[in-house]
């Protein structure tokens, strides 16, 4: 029987791939649980482990542009470290990684194979993880980049705009930022498929199909908790200046799907609105 192993398993996706394991084998340890930068309590942890989803790793986009030696140390060499101990055991590795790897400035989908080209400095820090899982797990390595994540155990942007919504009168929203939301359960399951599927190692993107703006977001998330979208006023990204650049164009194609023989996630506002029935949003 396989046996799982999530790191980084007290987050939203974390709690989700809990869910899509239900029934299986699954050693779900936190942050708290398991320093993925610690060979000798990595390669205990991996003991019998046949597929580690590793979901660990340093968000703080903003302070990673002040603190990239902490962002560096979960995000590239937590990754190499669990990346040597997976191909040391013949394990899969399958890492989740960011559009952050990429400039933003792209008019087409983002391919699998498009060269790394990081905004920032969270962006440097996963995409040297993800260098790290190819080159020292090439035989069953994985990495799937994923983008604008919600779900039911975290802060989530949906969450964020209802409590806004009944607040206020009204709500700005950046309209010049485009990508793809994705439910963390959706994605939960699409890697629980990914594993086992035999499908070759390498890059794969993990986001609910189609493209929306932060705005146009807002106003699907308020359409599904039966407010006025008129609510949502469309601004631009310089009224909301942070220390870390974000990227104007988040949008990643989903071709190596279709060439491993598997569906790519279905689009995101079907997705949306099944989170909004199933009370994802606390409705």
């Amino acid at each position: 029987m396989t046996r799982y192993l999530i790191t980084g398993a007290s987050g939203m996706l974390g709690h989700d791939l809990q869910r899509a394991l239900e029934g299986r084998d699954v050693v779900a340890l936190s942050r708290a649980d398991l320093d993925i930068t610690d060979p000798a309590a990595v390669a205990a942890a991996l003991a019998g482990i046949d597929v580690v989803f590793n979901c660990a790793a340093y968000t703080k986009v903003d302070a990673a542009e002040t603190d990239e030696e902490a962002a560096y140390a979960v995000n590239a060499t937590g990754a190499e470290t669990l990346a040597l101990a997976t191909a040391a055991n013949d394990a899969t590795l399958i890492q989740i990684s960011t559009d952050y790897v990429f400039q933003g400035d792209a008019t087409t989908p983002y391919r699998e194979d498009e060269p790394r080209d990081p905004l920032n400095a969270y962006g440097r820090t996963k995409a040297a993880g993800e260098e790290a899982v190819l080159r020292l797990n090439p035989a069953r390595g994985y990495v799937v980049r994923t983008a604008w994540l919600y779900g039911a155990d975290g802060p989530n942007f949906p969450t964020t705009m209802l409590r806004l919504g009944r607040e206020r009168d009204t709500v700005s929203v950046v309209a010049d930022q485009v990508g793809q939301p994705t439910w963390t359960a959706d994605l939960a399951r699409q890697l629980v498929l990914l594993a086992d599927s035999g499908a070759p190692a390498g890059i794969y993107h993990g986001t609910n199909a189609g493209t929306a703006s932060w705005f146009e977001f807002a106003q699907a998330t308020f359409q599904e908790a039966g407010l006025s979208p008129d609510k949502v006023e469309p601004t631009d990204s310089s009224q909301f200046v942070r220390p870390a650049p974000r990227p104007a164009y988040s949008v990643l194609g989903h071709d190596a799907w279709s060439r491993a023989g598997l569906a790519p996630m279905r689009d995101w506002r079907a997705a949306l609105h099944e989170a909004a029935t199933s009370g994802v949003f606390g409705e």
